[in-house]
């Protein structure tokens, strides 16, 4: 099974046997908490059903790499009111629609309308290819598989201009694994893919500070090279890797000319 990015869009299509449409991250609610920190921006749950239900004709089903809802614990009046109309509309076009659980997913299930699928934590497979979170373990079935993709680090990346003015872009992240054997995994996938954010108001972490933390016990160990990720933005430019990408806060960035342009390769 292939995993190849759509163009300018948080989104991955995942192409074998049949086709899926894969996201993360999309922390319906996240304009309630900013709310009451008084800041007021319209919700994002419309654009993001609308960018979904666009990309349905001719894909078998929807992924959903966890987050759904963002407020945790507990659940606020939008997630109740937005997230059982999102999945009905979603259900109407996609043959199947599933949600790996996230960290900021406590009492989704009585928000769901029938007919979508969730799975624990742990992930999910698809053919040769492991979806998971990513804030917990993945099970010994997920590792076992080519390809594991994850959301959960809202990976971006940080650009300085001469004015010491700094701005923030959504990106994709491709990084090998160690291949070595470890105590809790007996087979390691050759490659992880960190999903970017689908909602446009999470600004995302920066991978390319120096030392960048990653959250997650995959990111915490030893088991991913993450000076060899490849950093691509969405519509499609190739970066560079995050070990020559990295920077102090203080220290002025400036990137080099793309060497790719809306490849994945």
């Amino acid at each position: 099974m292939q995993a190849i990015p759509i163009v300018d869009k948080p989104m991955l299509e995942l192409l074998g046997e049949k086709s899926y449409i894969c996201v993360g991250d999309l922390h319906i609610g996240l304009e309630h908490e900013m709310k009451v920190g008084g800041v007021h921006v319209p919700s994002q749950t419309h654009r993001m059903e609308s960018e979904l239900l666009a990309l349905a004709k001719g894909r078998d089903g929807l992924i959903i790499l966890g987050d759904v809802k963002h407020m945790v614990p507990g659940s606020s009046r939008q997630e109740y009111r937005e997230v059982p109309r999102f999945f009905r509309n979603l259900l109407d076009v996609y043959g199947s629609v599933s949600v790996v659980r996230g960290n900021h997913d406590t009492n989704l299930e009585e928000m769901l309308p029938d007919g979508v699928v969730v799975h624990p934590a742990s992930g999910m497979c698809l053919e040769d290819i492991g979806l998971v979170h990513g804030h917990t373990w993945p099970s010994e079935e997920v590792m076992a598989q080519r390809l594991l993709i994850v959301a959960h680090n809202h990976p971006a990346i940080m650009f300085e201009d001469g004015l010491n003015t700094n701005t923030t872009e959504r990106c994709w992240v491709r990084a090998p694994f160690r291949q070595f054997r470890t105590d809790r995994y007996p087979r390691l996938p050759e490659e992880v893919i960190m999903v970017p954010s689908m909602n446009m108001s999470l600004k995302g972490s920066p991978v390319n500070f120096e030392e960048p933390r990653m959250l997650g016990p995959l990111f915490s160990g030893d088991l991913i090279d993450m000076d060899a990720a490849k950093v691509y933005l969405l519509d499609g430019v190739y970066l560079g890797t995050v070990g020559n990408l990295r920077v102090k806060r203080r220290r002025r960035f400036k990137i080099r000319e793309p060497e790719l342009r809306g490849k994945w390769e």
